[in-house]
């Protein structure tokens, strides 16, 4: 089902019976959703340069500390909330670790936006470190083949990850409408559920690029010579697109001609992961002519389509926590699918955390929604569809007269997403039954606006503050990152001794993990492409 064919009229029966288990369980015990968020952030110089400095020890171990890590490069900061039930209780967790984290990074900021700082070419982002035990140097050596595979300009780019579930007591709830006899499995139950919520995020997250994207302009040294479509912002080396919502979404951003191949529309657990199985075991003729090591030195883990799995770029994945030796399609296929991961979100510029508490309501709202909307399978023709709708918002998303397609016909962008807003009412009322407040309906009113007036849209907002300020993408951001470390520095003392237990934790697990070791790199790597 599109976007243009849902409205709250005709919501379905099965719909309907799901909103009543869910009104019952949220007035007996609240809304039953686990939210994480992964938030990324260059380390970057007051001169707004990208940072050439090691992660600062004071932040932990990068390998073992629980919630500061780094992603691609040694300066992208990854900060990591563990799971939490209430939207106060995710923010302040990630608000906490900001604090933390800008008291301990000296004169650096923290970037903050999604595309970034001043680079200067390839060799200015450093491939991230973790230590010399085997685990440490296998995550730098596929960073390193991402490197020689998709250059390291890409490696730079900053997200937010937002990971989301339902309550082990609520999946036997929703389970009982569909199997009345009990007689399947409640997690192949969970994953099918799953899957069939990200089939229709398939469908439908070009409105989040709409309503949350954030990255309509770009530093010139982004460029770094490539060709592109993009137009002068200013004579400030400021590139941009004028309709743009998201930039690091499209062909600049996360594009790999390699996966193209793949064609994952997300129809059965077994699908997938046979499908990303094949990618790690076939090899790519470009990457075997790269090989896997240049002077007897690893430069990628193998020459095959993908790495590892993590290397398969997705708006949004099904996820599984793993054990230590175990693979995350060995862990999906053995335990089924534990939560989901949103893949597509940028930051929020202009909030110190780069996201309000307003888009996390909107997400719950969103994803429940997905998983409750009816979800057949996606079909080459619908997958091809769903990829140009995504790809034309990212692009043209503000663009006057935007039309996107459906099966039947095309339809104006503004009008999808006033139906598709308007069909989840009925859940946000259902929500606030929690709180006994309006501020999922607040929310949902909030992104209406935005679909009348695209000039309330980030992107929009991005570009015409830089327009009203004379500001280059690099001012801008720059003085951004400013103002969000002042204000994330005024609380010194704040939870620093936790931290700094954790630190010192993080350093300690990664020594053991070194000394546990029975292996050289070369017989571990071998024991791991086989495992």
């Amino acid at each position: 089902m599109t976007a243009s064919t849902i409205s709250t009229s005709d919501l379905s029966v099965s719909y309907a019976d799901k909103l009543s288990k869910l009104e019952n369980y949220v007035g007996a015990k609240g809304i039953p959703i686990g939210r994480g968020i992964e938030k990324e952030g260059l380390r970057a110089s007051e001169n707004h340069d990208i940072s050439q400095l090691n992660h600062p020890e004071s932040l932990g171990h990068p390998l073992t500390h629980p919630s500061i890590t780094t992603d691609y490069s040694e300066a992208l900061l990854e900060l990591i909330t563990p799971v939490e039930e209430s939207r106060e209780a995710l923010l302040s967790t990630l608000e906490k670790t900001h604090q933390y984290v800008a008291n301990n990074i000296n004169d650096e900021l923290l970037w903050a936006g999604s595309m970034p700082c001043r680079l200067d070419g390839n060799d200015s982002i450093r491939i991230a470190e973790y230590g010399d035990s085997n685990l440490g140097q296998l995550k730098h050596v596929y960073r390193q083949g991402l490197g020689v595979r998709y250059g390291r300009i890409m490696q730079s780019i900053a997200g937010l990850h937002y990971n989301f579930s339902l309550s082990d007591d609520f999946w036997p709830e929703l389970k009982s409408l569909n199997d009345s006899q009990n007689s399947r499995v409640l997690q192949d139950f969970k994953s099918e559920q799953y899957f069939a919520l990200i089939r229709n995020f398939r469908r439908h997250s070009w409105l989040l690029m709409y309503l949350f994207g954030a990255s309509p302009a770009l530093d010139k040294s982004f460029l770094d010579g490539q060709a592109h479509s993009l137009e002068p912002f200013d004579d400030q080396d400021t590139y941009y697109k004028p309709y743009a919502t998201s930039l690091r979404m499209g062909d600049l951003g996360y594009h790999n001609n390699a996966q193209s191949s793949l064609a994952i529309c997300f129809n059965t657990l077994n699908n997938f992961t046979q499908t990303l199985g094949e990618a790690i075991t076939t090899p790519y003729p470009a990457y075997e002519a790269l090989g896997t090591k240049k002077d007897n030195t690893f430069i990628q883990l193998n020459t095959n389509i993908l790495q590892i799995e993590n290397e398969y770029y997705s708006s949004i994945r099904p996820k599984r926590s793993a054990g230590s030796n175990e693979k995350p399609r060995q862990a999906l296929n053995e335990r089924g699918v534990e939560y989901i991961e949103v893949r597509c979100l940028d930051l929020n510029p202009f909030l110190a955390l780069g996201i309000s508490p307003q888009q996390v309501d909107f997400m719950d709202i969103f994803l429940l929604h997905c998983l409750f909307t009816d979800s057949p399978s996606i079909n080459d023709e619908e997958c091809q569809m769903l990829d140009h709708n995504f790809d034309l918002v990212v692009n043209e998303g503000r663009k006057p007269g935007l039309m996107i397609k459906s099966p039947k016909d095309e339809i104006l962008m503004q009008t999808c997403g006033k139906q598709l807003l308007d069909s989840m009412s009925s859940l946000a009322k259902v929500l606030d039954q929690a709180k006994g407040d309006q501020r999922y309906q607040n929310t949902l009113n909030e992104q209406q606006a935005k679909i009348q007036a695209p000039e309330l849209s980030p992107s929009a907002q991005v570009l015409s503050t830089m327009k009203q300020e004379s500001a280059s993408w690099l001012n801008f951001a720059g003085a951004l990152s400013k103002k969000h470390k002042i204000s994330l520095t005024q609380n010194r003392a704040e939870n620093s001794s936790d931290f700094t237990a954790s630190v010192q934790q993080s350093f300690n697990e990664a020594r053991t993990l070194k000394q546990s070791d029975t292996l050289s790199f070369d017989h571990f790597m071998q024991n791991y492409q086989t495992g």
